[in-house]
């Protein structure tokens, strides 16, 4: 499988590298730089979910999670770790393609650091860009970056488009649905679970008072 994705994607035009274990993967990660990783839950040695957990602790790389199964445990515990994304075995290349060309565009849009680390020591002046400020978060649109009480705050791509998602509609009630639309790029109905998860990330990051849940409708930012 690993070797019949590898000649797909290829034949779309991307370059990849593969690795048949989690340790292996870990260190092409650690030596070599990539766009977005795709990595399978079911790895010998260290299993997806660990590997990415060990990337997140030094980079924000897009992430897409390949799981064997579509019972949620792999799911929950892929995004709760930090993918962005996830795609069930078996997944049809055109769908796969689908996903990396969503994450990439992510990826252009929410530019961040690969370190994770911020590239000013305080936040933007309103001269530099337009700002958006709830209370003590403040936003600056223009730079791409994220303060909470002047110390910068790394974000995903996914992260940070779905926090500009809801800057863009502050005290509005914004469903599922919706999101996994303008965020996620979902021409259909996709899994209300990757929602639910990366709201739950950004309010670890932010403070959970910030994302307020309205039940039976959906996420509001509080103004």
């Amino acid at each position: 499988m690993r070797r019949s994705f590898t000649i797909a994607l290829e034949r779309y035009g991307y370059e990849m590298k593969a690795a048949a274990d989690g340790l292996t993967g870990l260190e092409l990660f650690r030596n070599e730089s990539f766009d977005l990783l795709i990595l399978d839950v079911m790895l010998p040695g260290l299993d997806g979910i660990g590997l990415c957990r060990r990337v997140r602790e030094t980079s924000l790389v897009p992430v897409l999670m390949m799981s064997a199964r579509g019972d949620g445990l792999d799911v929950v515990a892929g995004l709760e770790a930090g993918a962005d994304d996830y795609v069930v075995k078996p997944v049809d290349t055109y769908v796969l393609v689908a996903r990396i060309r969503s994450l990439l565009r992510r990826a252009t849009y929410a530019p961040v650091p690969a370190s994770g680390q911020a590239t000013v020591d305080g936040p933007p002046s309103e001269g530099q860009g337009q700002v958006l400020a709830f209370g003590e978060l403040t936003i600056d649109t223009a730079g791409m970056e994220v303060f909470l009480s002047g110390s910068p705050v790394a974000l995903t791509p996914t992260e940070l488009k779905l926090l500009l998602e809801f800057a863009a509609h502050p005290g509005v009630v914004l469903d599922r649905h919706t999101l996994l639309r303008d965020v996620w790029d979902y021409g259909w109905d996709g899994d209300s679970r990757v929602v639910d998860l990366c709201v739950q990330r950004l309010r670890r990051k932010l403070g959970r008072e910030r994302i307020e849940t309205v039940r039976g409708f959906g996420y509001k930012l509080r103004r």
